[in-house]
């Protein structure tokens, strides 16, 4: 385990060194570029002055013309109070910039979508509200990103019902939508069915919270799940569940709600019995103990996300019995990443321009993801696609768009074929285009 953990962390410190020297080179990741032909001034005269005017008064007669006359069309703005960023914590909007910065660069090459980083130095959450709406009239979509909980629930809850486009908190529905899609795979290969699967969930923050409500919706039953925090296994007796109703309700729902056993203690004690394990809490290893895996259903799942470092190694994990095991890591097997599901699912929504993204739609979304690994066909060791894969994500943009469609959210009608043809020409170009910067010399290569 410790040789393990020590390469791990070296080559962790390895890509730190890299990454500060090169911010420091390129001076940020993203930059605009004209997408309009400028030979000579004179063309001016039709992008900006006197010819825009006329673009104005069309878009101020109808404001649905703003998608087809500028790039709201294709745009996102990527918000964050710097409160929860990555396993950083609270270190404030300056510092979460060169997140939101690889978010957008994220967003572009996997999703062929133009992302704007947007830290702001605003935290009370009714305040983030109206920054956040007064920004609609400049993009298609809003991801809301490393906000601290409970305040994200409330932000997605109160913009997804005020807003006329799509609003998605990735730390939420991303992790929810690649956990689902895994899950979905791990129980083909174990012989299990939603509704009757026994599953624990370690932690439970932003994205635990949100897996439980998306694993709801996707046929689990609450009364088999069992949610466990740092004070222990949630149950309506708890000692601070008045608290928890005050001060966090989405908590405090699932508090009343899972575990139908009123199960009590902490993660030994909930693990007992279990099919699947969910874990996304503090980095290991020892978080969770291989001895406690023994008392686990034979072919036990477990997917322990947290990073940089997953609650339990793999290989211990299997030695005590688990049967398929995730992490939030690329230099392990299974690596469950919400990367895997935001540039699709902005890419659908902005396709067929939808208002909102349903709990449906991500369903939709992981059920493509695990479709896609089914039919290369999945083994312990692959059980969801990987980032290199990247024709799964046009696939997931027209799950996403077509789901819009039959829910009578979309705005623009297609086929899915349509939605998928589309959707992979434009993410094609712009992989192509990335690639073509390169070599040409204008962005300039990385020597390793």
């Amino acid at each position: 385990m410790e040789t393990e953990g020590g390469e791990g962390s070296a080559r962790g410190q390895i890509y730190s060194q890299m990454a500060v020297g090169y911010s420091k080179r390129y001076r940020g990741k993203i930059q605009t570029i004209p997408k309009v032909p400028i030979k000579e001034l004179g063309d001016f005269s039709i992008w900006y002055t006197p010819g825009v005017a006329a673009v104005s008064m069309e878009i101020a007669k109808n404001s649905d013309l703003s998608y087809e006359m500028t790039w709201r069309w294709n745009s996102a703005a990527i918000i964050t109070d710097g409160t929860r960023v990555l396993g950083l914590g609270n270190i404030g909007p300056y510092g979460a910039m060169p997140v939101m910065e690889g978010k957008a660069l994220i967003f572009k090459y996997l999703g062929g979508v133009d992302a704007v980083p947007i830290p702001i130095n605003v935290h009370e959450k009714d305040e983030i509200v109206r920054v956040v709406k007064a920004l609609e009239p400049a993009f298609g979509g809003i991801n809301l990103e490393d906000i601290e909980s409970p305040k994200c629930f409330y932000l997605l809850e109160k913009l997804s019902s005020e807003m006329s486009i799509p609003v998605w908190h990735d730390d939420q529905l991303g992790t929810a939508g690649a956990t689902l899609a895994g899950v979905f795979n791990a129980m083909k290969l174990t012989g299990r069915t939603p509704e009757k699967s026994k599953v624990v969930f370690i932690g439970s923050g932003a994205a635990n919270i949100a897996t439980v409500k998306l694993f709801k919706a996707a046929g689990f039953n609450l009364k088999n799940i069992i949610m466990v925090d740092s004070k222990g296994i949630l149950h309506p007796e708890r000692m601070d569940i008045d608290q928890l109703m005050k001060n966090n309700p989405w908590k405090y729902d699932l508090a009343i709600e899972t575990n139908g056993e009123r199960r009590k203690g902490g993660i030994p004690e909930a693990m007992e019995g279990a099919d699947i394990i969910v874990a996304a809490s503090t980095p290991g290893p020892g978080t969770i103990k291989g001895e406690w895996i023994r008392k686990m259903e034979k072919r036990a799942i477990v997917f322990a996300l947290a990073n940089p470092v997953p609650e339990i190694w793999p290989d211990e994990a299997k030695k005590y019995g688990a049967e398929i095991v995730a992490t939030g890591r690329s230099d392990f097997p299974n690596q469950i990443n919400n990367s895997l599901v935001f540039p699709g699912v902005f890419r659908g929504a902005l396709d067929s321009r939808t208002r909102r993204i349903s709990e449906s739609m991500i369903i939709e979304a992981s059920k493509e993801l695990a479709r896609f690994a089914e039919e290369k066909g999945i083994n312990s060791d692959y059980i969801i696609p990987t980032m290199e894969e990247w024709e799964v994500f046009p696939r997931v943009a027209a799950a996403i768009a077509n789901k819009a469609v039959e829910e009578g959210l979309a705005r623009i009608r297609l086929s899915k074929e349509d939605f998928y043809r589309h959707a992979k020409e434009i993410i094609g170009k712009n992989r192509e285009l990335i690639e073509k910067l390169i070599s040409l010399g204008y962005i300039e290569d990385i020597k390793r």
